[in-house]
């Protein structure tokens, strides 16, 4: 079986959440965050290795509500859990307290990843199609990102950014990142504007092979050289790729029609606990939520 490595961006803290660390919340009576039934498709797909980025001041919470138990899951599978820390570099500016972006913290995964992987977000649920769509595409060794409905991805409790896909012949030409997109009631607007339901928009799940390192270690220091606001510029995965994508080098796009659930807002949270409750009712995933991989 040829090696599958995703990579969970968990260092961060959401603002818009009111506070605590929304990617710990339990989302099921099981006490499952969001991240257990991603580990889940990825495992039922394919992966076998998984690295999480969290911050060191995290560490003994991060253990106690899913470390532990992820490791208990992969042990016996033979899957490979691993640990990178996301800190501020030396060459950080005087002050800097704002996490430096996306792209750093794939690149503190440096050393710990020998494989094509994917990343995701922590606090975000994709479904299960899009972890095989990865898994399929992972060997061929190019990019890709998984594309999700932008109709599948909002929220009833207030606007989300998104980046708006713009694809040819299943190849990403240029995302748009679009803020404050809301529902109404006839579609979603952002600004005033009405915004297709239909596009497809990414939610940072990227396919990328190993070498993408090479790609964010070259990049970092011209980023840190040539940030507008020191304080606040992050080296963010959209910005790195659509800087490739200027560059000739091809992204396919790998469309999915699951739902996306996530908790941006601390009013999300009961639809989200429905949701997964939903998907246990209807078998989509056993209330035992690993026993189906032993």
């Amino acid at each position: 079986m040829s090696k599958k490595t995703l990579v969970i961006l968990a260092a961060g803290i959401g603002s818009r959440f009111g506070g605590g660390i929304k990617q710990l919340e339990p989302v099921d009576d099981g006490g499952h965050i969001i991240m257990d039934y991603s580990i889940h498709d990825a495992i039922q797909a394919g992966f076998n290795r998984i690295v999480f980025i969290i911050r060191r001041s995290i560490e003994s919470d991060f253990r106690a509500v899913i470390g532990d138990r992820i490791e208990s899951v992969c042990a016996p599978l033979g899957i490979q859990v691993a640990y990178a820390f996301q800190e501020m570099p030396a060459a950080a500016p005087h002050g800097r307290e704002k996490p430096l972006g996306t792209g750093h913290a794939v690149l503190c995964c440096d050393g710990l990843i020998d494989s094509p992987f994917a990343v995701i977000n922590a606090d975000d649920y994709y479904g299960k199609n899009g972890f095989l769509a990865a898994a399929d595409f992972l060997p061929s060794g190019g990019y890709g990102l998984v594309g999700y409905v932008l109709k599948n991805t909002l929220s009833d409790n207030g606007g989300v950014t998104r980046g708006i896909c713009s694809v040819e012949n299943g190849r990403l030409t240029g995302i748009a990142e679009t803020k404050n997109i809301v529902k109404t009631h006839d579609g979603a607007r952002a600004d005033g504007e009405k915004v297709d339901m239909d596009a497809l928009v990414s939610m940072n799940f990227w396919c990328c092979p190993q070498s993408f390192l090479d790609v964010l270690r070259q990049g970092f220091p011209r980023f840190l050289e040539n940030m507008q606001d020191p304080l606040k510029d992050e080296y963010l995965l959209p910005v790195i790729a659509d800087g490739m994508l200027k560059s000739s080098i091809p992204f396919t796009v790998l469309p999915t029609p699951d739902q996306w659930f996530g908790v941006t807002y601390k009013e999300d949270k009961p639809a989200v606990t429905a949701s997964f409750r939903k998907l246990i009712d209807d078998g989509v995933y056993a209330a035992d939520l690993y026993s189906d991989l032993k």
